[in-house]
């Protein structure tokens, strides 16, 4: 049977006494808002006595600990007593009772603590490229099983993530490129014009565009845009247990969520990185025709000079792995999370941040490649 939340007072020579009794939960939240902010005596002590409460809940025990915060405010010294093992779980929880909860395990800091934190670092960063490694060698055992088999490799889902990977990106690859291809030529003939060199500022551009800047450009836009889609795209599955549900089946989620996004991916970044190359030099070649009064004669002439098939080769050969990247750490973050919103924004933020780091660092060792292979 219910009963009404009360609260006696009672002065004593060692302090204020507050005798807690009947139910205090949610049903009497009016009841007991009024008896907890007008319960407050003038006393240099305090002594709450709850173990006359009947039933507790969340709204009492959060009641109980604005009484004390509120104590503490006005200088008195605050303490519970009575506590009854049924209520000290939730007491404890809601911190209205510090006394039951556990002390902080926290140690001052020490000269030691920056080493720590590096070596933690490499040993998360390890063990990330170990999960890369991993999820690579998952998706060639799936891509194998798909060639002996080809009608397991879901055509329809690979032309739909194409799409929205590939197709629809391109509006703001052009659109990137053409203006970073507009700047590096406006600054390239700015600073050449004092030495009289302003014809190799298109060697310059066409270079940097189809060796570097246009793979690079496009890839840190994909793994900004189709990278953190996917981390995005699988952690809701894996939040709403759609993954679990797929192994339930028997079907691997290699097979039916990852290896048609990374196909996808790798499919459209190269025709990508072709299209935004292109845009890149029709940037430079209007800046040269407006800014530098350049003809577009010799603007043709030195592109076709600089422009060589290797060149191309080298930015699109990096295109492809660059994209297996992205579409690898995307899908590894998104299985990483867990069941809360917050795990499902930091491993969309991680699965960015990773594979921007990443794709910057392959192409630094892409680079030192072909340098030693005089390409």
């Amino acid at each position: 049977m219910a009963q009404e939340p009360r609260i006696t007072q009672s002065l004593r020579p060692d302090g204020a006494v507050l005798e807690l009794g009947g139910d205090w939960t949610a049903n009497h939240a009016r009841r007991i808002e009024s008896l907890a902010f007008g319960a407050l005596p003038q006393a240099q002590s305090l002594t709450i006595d709850v173990a006359g409460i009947d039933r507790l809940d969340t709204f009492g025990a959060c009641s109980i600990a604005m009484l004390r915060e509120a104590a503490r405010r006005a200088g008195i010294d605050a303490v519970l007593r009575g506590i009854a093992a049924r209520n000290a779980p939730i007491l404890s929880q809601i911190g209205a009772a510090p006394g039951l909860t556990q002390r902080s395990d926290a140690r001052p800091r020490s000269m030691l603590d920056g080493p720590e934190a590096i070596g933690r670092t490499l040993v998360f960063a390890g063990a990330d490229l170990v999960a890369v490694f991993s999820m690579l060698g998952r998706l060639a055992f799936s891509f194998a099983a798909g060639l002996r088999h080809p009608a397991n490799f879901r055509l329809p889902s690979i032309v739909h993530h194409l799409d929205r990977t590939g197709a629809r990106a391109v509006p703001i690859i052009l659109l990137m490129t053409f203006l970073v291809g507009c700047i590096i030529a406006q600054q390239g003939f700015f600073h050449f014009r004092s030495f009289g060199a302003t014809d190799y500022v298109v060697d310059l551009v066409t270079v940097l565009v189809l060796r570097e800047i246009g793979v690079l450009l496009v890839t840190i836009m994909v793994a900004g845009r189709s990278g953190s889609s996917y981390a995005a795209e699988i952690g809701s599955m894996k939040m709403r247990e759609e993954i679990d549900a797929l192994r339930t089946m028997g079907l691997d989620p290699v097979d039916v969520l990852i290896l048609p996004r990374v196909i996808a991916l790798v499919i459209a970044v190269p025709m990508l990185t072709f299209l935004g190359v292109l845009s890149a030099l029709l940037g430079a070649g209007l800046v040269a025709a407006f800014y530098e009064d350049m003809s577009a004669t010799v603007f043709l002439m030195r592109l076709h000079e600089a422009a060589t098939t290797t060149h191309l080769e080298v930015g699109l050969v990096k295109a492809p792995i660059m994209a297996l990247i992205v579409a690898s750490v995307g899908a590894i973050e998104g299985l990483r999370v867990a069941g809360s919103a917050e795990s499902l924004g930091a491993g969309t933020t991680a699965s960015v941040v990773k594979s921007i780091f990443l794709v910057i660092v392959v192409d630094g060792l892409f680079a030192v490649l072909f340098a030693w292979l005089g390409m």
